[in-house]
């Protein structure tokens, strides 16, 4: 079973303004990009096997660097897409704060969907099916980059921990922040959460 290292994209111009979702054109703004030849710079030791990235601009974009320094291809997977929000994306955060279904989203998480795109159950199946799938293409202790989004990564933890889904409110997973999950036969181990690159140690997690 592989060594996940699940990274969250840089800095675009909708971060912390607008929900982004899977809606296409949104790229890395300058600070992004330096962000993300920074997470590059600091990852180049580790051995990856493979690189992985959501289709989106920004992941493609945060992933391309690392791949490069790593001699490896970019490879697309659709099954780390963003959550699709459906009629919310591109919206404010402080427009959609003030609609009745932002506090159903936190009260009814087992059963919410968003309107016009997924249920937060669907996508976190989505992406759990995603990440078993990279897994199966790899030998035991590969360690494996999966470029990916904010929610994507926080509903993949709380699926391999085994936490109740609304679990996945109180994690937080900043830009360009490294979460490195262990899989194993049995069940899976959180080795780090949230670290910013430079904290990391280039080792493999035991």
């Amino acid at each position: 079973m592989s060594i996940l290292y699940l990274i969250r994209h840089g800095e675009n111009d909708f971060t912390g303004k607008r929900l982004a979702g899977c809606q296409p054109g949104v790229h890395l703004n300058a600070n992004g990009k330096a962000q993300a030849q920074q997470l590059a710079d600091y990852l180049a030791e580790i051995p990856f096997t493979a690189v992985y990235s959501s289709p989106l601009e920004r992941a493609v974009e945060t992933a391309q660097p690392l791949a490069e320094r790593c001699g490896l291809p970019l490879q697309l997977h659709d099954g780390l897409l963003e959550v699709n929000f459906g009629r919310w994306q591109g919206l404010t955060f402080s427009y959609l704060r003030r609609l009745p279904d932002w506090k159903n989203l936190y009260k009814q998480t087992d059963t919410f969907c968003f309107p016009g795109g997924e249920s937060i159950a669907a996508a976190q199946q989505r992406v759990a099916a995603a990440l078993d799938a990279i897994d199966s293409q790899h030998s035991e202790r590969d360690l494996i980059a999966c470029v990916s989004h904010s929610d994507s990564i926080r509903l993949a933890v709380t699926h391999y921990l085994h936490m109740p889904l609304s679990g996945f409110h109180q994690l937080r997973v900043d830009l360009v922040s490294v979460t490195v999950l262990v899989l194993g036969k049995e069940a899976a181990h959180l080795a780090a959460f949230n670290c910013p690159p430079s904290g990391l140690k280039f080792s493999k997690p035991r």
